[in-house]
């Protein structure tokens, strides 16, 4: 079972740098937005599968915060 939350984890870092690239080449700001919002989403799924891989309950609180930051962030734009 670890082995697929390993396998998880790997694609959503995969994911989340895919996300990275396009915030700095992205051609406008809308698309850098929504590249953000995946960086947000793939990080707060990063933290939540890491706490429960490393049995880190505190990482739960982070990723919490991380996901109000990235919804904030979308109505900031808007």
């Amino acid at each position: 079972m670890t082995a697929v939350f390993s396998f998880t984890t790997l694609i959503l870092t995969i994911s989340l740098g895919l996300g990275l690239v396009r915030v700095f080449i992205g051609p406008s700001l809308e698309d850098r937005m929504l590249a953000i919002q995946l960086v947000g989403t793939s990080g707060v799924a990063i933290l939540l599968l890491l706490g429960f891989l490393l049995d880190l309950p505190s990482s739960l609180d982070v990723a919490l915060v991380l996901a109000l930051l990235a919804a904030v962030s979308v109505v900031a734009l808007t």
